[in-house]
């Protein structure tokens, strides 16, 4: 009886955190403490390894891989679906990108770059909505925003589409050499990089403003960095910039025209037999790597697990420049742990050339994986049950 009462107790008074780690995944992953991860599955043409670690009090990072038809349809396209959701603010627009932006794609029965400008514009449309009615109640959702990187693998080509400064980079073998070499697929769109001050500059001859170095960081009107994201609806529409939106965010002089864009960089690759893997990621990997140092790992380490390898080389990386222990700053809870590295989201994609599509043979399951993180809000206990049901969960 004495061990029974003990597993109740535990479970009335710890974080419930296992619901919540198990419930962000269609697939399985698991968790270590902030880290969920899920180490292999299978694409239709390849293997994949999915990892996040939580640094925010909320996870802000959202992503999704998906494989099998890419329709409402049976009859297709087949391929897999890959998104990489960087949120800001908070998480309500990377969460909203995460849940509607695969099925505005899905809504088509073909591929294309259209087809993808068109999902990201309904998703951008879809969620200027959601601000508009949700203004009075709650003004702040119109400072949120998301960067979202997506890529798209369909019969044979690499769509990637990107607003923001997440990352896609490809391992691509060198046949003289035996090398892999990083080439990256993604236009990313910061204020740090010298061609995206000149366009915002272009866009807004009129705005001695548009960028401003603060604190040593190039910022948009000084308040961002990105200059292209999904939401921050308070620089793109007037009427969102005005109380009782916070004094922070809002601007002196009225929007004239939208001063950050929705319009996605899209780029379309032929895949080659010697390309390897790509690896997806949010800005808070490539904080600490290279794109040859990440696809250098990649390659001289097994398949299994990669992408949770790099997370945590990452963290080791956020550890030393801090002149601390690894074993430390995992100890560091979410929210603080912000102060040592951002939320980092890693989808690792493997190429194989010599796949039948499974899909076409009947013999390839749907599979849809979404990444995970707790969620909890801090000091939340999760409410008793009776025993019966405590150790049931």
């Amino acid at each position: 009886m004495l061990p029974e009462l003990m597993n109740f107790l535990t479970a009335c008074f710890q974080p419930r955190l296992d619901r919540y780690a198990r419930s962000g995944s269609d697939a399985g992953g698991k968790q270590d403490g902030l880290l969920w991860y899920k180490d292999s599955g299978k694409h239709l043409n390849g293997e994949f390894s999915m990892a996040v670690v939580q640094a925010n009090n909320l996870l802000e990072d959202q992503s999704y891989l998906e494989s099998g038809s890419l329709s409402t349809s049976d009859s297709g396209p087949y391929g897999t679906f890959v998104g990489v959701y960087d949120g800001h603010g908070g998480p309500e627009t990377s969460r909203y990108i995460n849940e509607h932006l695969v099925r505005h794609l899905k809504k088509q029965q073909s591929m294309s770059v259209d087809v993808i400008r068109k999902a990201i514009q309904a998703t951008e449309d879809g969620f200027m909505s959601l601000v508009a009615k949700q203004w009075s109640m709650k003004p702040q959702i119109a400072a949120v925003g998301s960067c979202c990187l997506i890529g798209v693998i369909c019969n044979g080509t690499l769509y990637i589409a990107n607003l923001g400064d997440s990352r896609a980079v490809l391992g691509r073998a060198v046949k003289a050499t035996g090398e892999v070499l990083a080439m990256q697929l993604s236009a990313e769109h910061n204020a740090a990089i010298e061609s995206v001050r000149h366009e915002l500059q272009s866009l807004h001859p009129d705005d001695s403003n548009i960028v401003v170095l603060k604190h040593n960081v190039w910022r948009v009107k000084g308040l961002i960095q990105i200059s292209r994201s999904i939401g921050d609806v308070y620089l793109k529409k007037a009427e969102f910039n005005r109380e009782p939106l916070y004094a922070k965010f809002r601007l002196r002089e009225p929007i004239k025209r939208p001063i950050l864009s929705s319009e996605p960089a899209i780029s379309v690759h032929q895949l080659q037999p010697h390309d390897q893997f790509i690896i997806f990621a949010s800005d808070g990997l490539w904080e600490h790597f290279t794109n040859q140092d990440a696809v250098d790992i990649v390659q001289n380490h097994p398949h299994n697990g990669i992408a949770k390898r790099l997370v945590k080389m990452a963290l080791q990386e956020a550890a030393k420049k801090r002149e601390m222990r690894y074993s430390d700053l995992k100890k560091i809870d979410r929210g603080v742990r912000r102060h040592f590295h951002d939320d980092i989201t890693v989808i690792v994609v493997f190429l194989d050339s010599n796949l039948v599509s499974r899909a076409s043979s009947g013999k390839f399951t749907n599979i849809s994986v979404r990444g995970a993180g707790i969620n909890l809000p801090p000091n939340i206990l999760a409410p008793c049950t009776t025993p019966t049901e405590a150790g049931s969960t």
